[in-house]
């Protein structure tokens, strides 16, 4: 079952051993597909999808109130396929076949002691929420926002959610209220969960005064330390009072296209886009786990996130379904602590961003950190530094680093790895299994350099938008591959290299990843008008050597301004941190006379980018 290896890696790549690859959840699946190497599998599950899908949600064992009739239905066509025809299920009732003794998470808060919550615990916890929701009249469909760092309760408040019926909608608690407030607009949320404060690096910031100054709508709040801080409003509803009663709560059975989760992705217009993921999405996230970072249960699973970024689902839906363990940590991940936690977890995976790894590296913060417990490493949200992710491997004796490029519309990956293959550090090894990808040129045809598509269809991949037009975005003046297949538009630029790995450019769009968050140029620029003096201006990302995106700011200002260029740097970095999120930090601040523009007056933030990179 071994590919052959080229001779020409570096000595430094993870090489896959017969032995090892024979113990892999993928060995499993080329014995079920009958093929004899992994180039010969994935060619299978493309060719053959309802099969993959099929196997894959057997092997799971994903628990139906009504089995599906078809695993996919192609009728309406590849962009609006229907996934396991008249399925009736709660994709929670899948997340606790582990043992009820066993561990669901393992968690800590920052300075305080490593806790563990059982399955059998979080299932009662889960229910609780969902009894408590039902009782107080939230019918089936209505969307309840989560504003809350990523913690035991939080998992339990998500689950609890979705098992009422209920739909969860995530909202990353580092945006200011501004932004809070749109979202809770846009997704129609008619409550929230919050915290009253988070705590990190020694100091305490609010987080319920913040949800409070965005909303009106009723809050449930959860103490980060035990006992309630903020003076509640009268409309709030502390945690112990929500829960305060309990009783028998089955899931509310749904079918398998309705929503379960909305979240919220930037588009090149500056308003988010509400991406809903339905009962099925979850399968996408936990194939891609168990497939892809070789995920079996006992695993402990580690990743800095949480609900208002895909990857908090993600990692929710990854562990449980895979019947393996969710390590939480409430805190900073930049220090030693953390570093810590992730060798007292027994983490088998660790997740991260290539800018976290960065920060880690040029610290040395995670100096005296045992990780030989990790199997393996994933990244995602920016593009890899490879020297970075070297030394990550190198931290865990040379596990490998799987590469994990998707989306929230995905569900998860287009293009990953897998630890069947070798494993060079900054690039991916394969699409995931289940679709496929074609790059195209600027003038529609097949390239090794260029923007990436998808060949639909998938499980995880969206149907539909709540509030943009989903065909004009991803399917729209798209051409067809090169065997006249449908494509789908994603927006990444990607190079194919001799050896059939993969590495990413960033992005071929407006939008951008900066420390993991994906934010639309047209959202920055918004907030930095708000700047006395500036006419006008352009944000772009850069990565002059490879690695995480900066971000750069070009800006035109009136000849009357008073501002010189580090007032007005520090005036656009306060905007941001103000009206947007702090995490955004402006790397430089360019000046220039005017914006250079397309003919129908479009600015070329494409050409900014490449006049930076030049200079750099």
């Amino acid at each position: 079952m071994i590919e052959n290896q080229d001779k020409s890696l570096s000595s430094s790549a993870f090489i896959p051993s017969p032995q090892f690859i024979s113990t892999t959840n993928i060995a499993w699946l080329m014995r079920r597909a009958g093929v004899e190497s992994y180039a010969a599998l994935h060619a299978w599950s493309v060719e053959n999808r309802e099969a993959f899908w099929g196997m894959a949600i057997e092997r799971l064992g994903i628990r139906f109130r009504e089995p599906f009739t078809q695993v996919a239905d192609f009728s309406n066509g590849f962009e609006q396929p229907r996934w396991l025809v008249d399925a009736q299920m709660n994709i929670v009732d899948s997340c606790f076949r582990a043992p009820a003794s066993s561990p669901a998470i393992v968690h800590q808060a920052e300075g305080g002691p490593i806790q563990t919550m059982t399955v059998g615990e979080l299932a009662e916890l889960t229910n609780l929420v969902a009894f408590n929701l039902q009782r107080r009249g939230y019918a089936p469909g209505t969307a309840i926002a989560i504003i809350m760092p990523m913690t035991a309760a939080s998992v339990a408040i998500y689950l609890g959610i979705i098992k009422s019926g209920c739909v969860a909608v995530g909202i990353a608690d580092s945006f200011q209220p501004k932004e809070i407030a749109h979202r809770l607009h846009l997704s129609n949320a008619a409550a929230v969960f919050t915290q009253d404060f988070i705590h990190r690096g020694g100091r305490s910031f609010p987080l319920h005064a913040k949800v409070a100054e965005a909303s009106k709508l009723d809050a449930i709040v959860v103490s980060a330390k035990g006992v309630l801080q903020p003076s509640l409003r009268a409309n709030d509803v502390a945690w112990e009072k929500f829960v305060e009663e309990s009783g028998p709560m089955q899931s509310v059975i749904r079918e398998s296209s309705e929503t379960l989760t909305i979240l919220f992705s930037s588009g090149t217009t500056g308003d988010p886009k509400l991406i809903p993921w339905t009962q099925t999405t979850p399968i996408k996230c936990a194939v891609d786990a168990h497939f892809h970072q070789n995920v079996h249960p006992g695993d402990v699973l580690v990743w800095p996130t949480n609900m208002g970024w895909m990857m908090g689902p993600w990692l929710v839906f990854a562990s449980l379904l895979n019947r393996a363990t969710m390590g939480l940590y409430d805190g900073t991940p930049i220090g030693n602590e953390f570093g810590l936690f992730v060798e007292r977890s027994k983490a088998t995976m660790l997740g991260v961003v290539p800018s976290l790894v960065k920060a880690w590296r040029s610290t040395a913060c995670m100096t005296g950190a045992n990780w030989q417990s990790i199997e393996v490493f994933s990244s995602t949200g920016e593009c890899s530094n490879s020297d970075d992710m070297q030394w990550l491997m190198d931290k865990a004796g040379g596990k490998p680093v799987i590469e994990y490029c998707g989306g929230t519309e995905i569900g998860g990956a287009y293009l990953t790895g897998t630890v069947t293959l070798p494993c060079v550090a900054g690039t991916f090894n394969t699409p995931a299994l289940g679709l496929d990808v074609v790059i195209l040129d600027e003038h529609g045809h097949p390239a090794n350099t260029g923007e990436l598509f998808i060949v639909p269809p998938s499980i995880g991949l969206s149907n539909t938008l709540l509030n943009k037009d989903h065909h004009q975005i991803y399917y729209a003046g798209v051409p067809t591959g090169p065997h006249g297949e449908v494509l789908r538009r994603h927006g990444d630029q990607m190079e194919r290299l001799s050896d059939g790995r993969w590495r990413a450019l960033g992005r071929a769009d407006d939008t951008m990843n900066l420390g993991g968050i994906k934010v639309s140029s047209a959202e920055i620029e918004q907030v930095l008008q708000s700047v006395p003096g500036i006419v006008e201006t352009a944000a772009v990302a850069v990565s002059p050597g490879g690695g995480p995106s900066l971000l750069v700011i070009y800006a035109v200002r009136f000849a009357s301004s008073t501002l010189d260029k580090d007032a007005m740097f520090r005036a656009m970095q306060t905007a941001l941190k103000r009206d947007l999120n702090p995490l955004f930090k402006i790397h430089e601040l360019v000046l220039i006379d005017s914006l250079p523009r397309t003919a129908s007056n479009k600015v070329m933030r494409r050409e900014l980018r490449d006049h930076y990179v030049s200079k750099a």
